[in-house]
């Protein structure tokens, strides 16, 4: 099959014929349709991530048919249309038993801790447990936004920020999954303001329904800047970036009693201003993705065009242009919408 394999951390990514993947017993291989490129692919190929073993194929946003099934998967068989979360749970361990598989200890994460999705063919362990199905009338393209942006921003907003209709959301960072939360958050009946340097995301934040938006390059203290348009701060922030600065502001820009909720990967661990946090009662909630089973009221919503997921793709590419649009999601304001790879295109 076709791949995009790199052989060191930062260097060139580029398209190579490697062996087929083949099935766990409990696993499936995909064809693999479509694929999201996010900002956590760039993270992996900038060595960010200890899972990850050179060489490697990124990719962890997908959406397919099945090709082959293991011995042991009872639920799907090949020509199903599927999806599936980042994180493939195990099914057994004390976290999956609770419901809660997306923080599975034994979890496995195509694109980091094996070969990914940015392949003509990908292997997915534990089918009976991650595997989604995907409706005949959605779009690949649109299918592959789910598993890893959309769904990580809708259970960041709705399970463990828990909005309430009329609150003030502020939303700092303004790519795939920020917009993914604005969106939300804004069918939710919030008000939202969204924060970013580039001005094109910020066009895209107020077509998705955020009710103000903030240039993070244009003011000297952002997190002043929310507290002045939301009059006092922000019920709910989200940090969908993944970085310091934008950490930081996220916290700053709470009002008391606020929740700050940290979706985007950060590199290191930044300095949270604890103080604050103590005087004023703040929560700090972290948010991983989300299981398998937790899928239906999100896609019962993107039936009903309540959210629009589709909307968010804003570019689709073929496999040997996905080396160079790796690269460049490090550049400042990179990755404003959603792009997508199409592994047997052109």
């Amino acid at each position: 099959m076709r791949a995009v394999v790199f052989e060191r951390f930062g260097g060139p990514a580029g398209v190579r014929t490697v062996p087929d993947p083949a099935p766990a017993p409990h696993g499936v291989v995909v064809r693999v349709e479509a694929t999201g490129l996010c900002r956590s692919d760039w993270h992996g190929w900038q060595g960010h991530d200890p899972d990850i073993v050179l060489p490697h194929v990124p990719g962890h946003e997908l959406a397919g048919v099945v090709q082959e099934a293991g011995a042991d998967v009872r639920g799907w068989r090949a020509g199903d249309r599927v999806t599936v979360p980042f994180v493939c749970a195990c099914g057994s361990c004390a976290a999956c038993a609770a419901g809660d598989q997306q923080v599975c200890a034994r979890q496995t994460q195509p694109g980091f801790t094996h070969w990914g999705s940015f392949a003509e063919y990908v292997a997915l362990d534990h089918a009976d447990v991650n595997l989604v199905a995907v409706p005949e009338e959605m779009a690949f393209t649109t299918a592959a936004a789910l598993g890893c942006r959309f769904a990580t921003a809708f259970r960041a907003v709705v399970r463990q920020g828990r909005l309430a209709p009329g609150e003030w959301v502020a939303v700092h960072g303004c790519g795939g999954v920020g917009l993914s939360a604005v969106m939300i958050a804004a069918a939710a009946g919030a008000r939202v303001v969204a924060v970013d340097v580039a001005p094109g995301a910020l066009g895209l934040a107020r077509r998705f329904g955020a009710a103000a938006c903030v240039d993070a390059g244009a003011v000297d203290d952002v997190a002043d800047a929310v507290r002045e348009v939301t009059g006092g701060g922000a019920h709910l922030s989200l940090d969908a970036l993944g970085s310091a600065a934008t950490c930081a502001a996220s916290v700053g820009g709470l009002r008391r009693r606020g929740r700050h909720v940290q979706v985007g990967l950060l590199p290191t661990d930044p300095v949270v201003p604890m103080g604050r946090v103590l005087a004023w009662e703040l929560e700090l909630i972290g948010s991983h993705g989300m299981a398998a089973h937790a899928y239906p009221p999100m896609l019962e919503l993107v039936r009903g065009g309540a959210v629009r997921p589709d909307a968010l793709v804003t570019s689709v590419i073929p496999l040997a242009r996905a080396g160079g649009a790796l690269a460049a999601m490090g550049a400042p304001g990179a990755g404003a919408g959603v792009t997508v790879i199409e592994p047997f295109a052109g």
